[in-house]
């Protein structure tokens, strides 16, 4: 089956926010002493917003699939 460029591209920007995601955990719990909690709350506002964008990403797809998706 072949992907459309923007299917591929959709797909492959899931996968780099996924990732970055992964990395940023991952820093939190490998140097969860060397954060101080402001530092620790700007890490974990980023990564809320990548999840944020994971969910906006499937929002849009569902409308342009012709799902409502929800709007607000």
């Amino acid at each position: 089956m072949a992907l459309t460029y923007q299917a591929f591209f959709q797909h492959e920007l899931e996968q780099a926010i996924k990732s970055e995601i992964e990395r940023l955990k991952d820093n939190l719990v490998l140097a969860h002493g060397t954060f101080d909690f402001a530092a620790y709350k700007h890490q974990v506002g980023i990564i809320t917003g990548l999840q944020r964008a994971l969910e906006l990403v499937e929002e849009a797809e569902a409308i342009a699939n012709g799902h409502e998706g929800r709007r607000g």
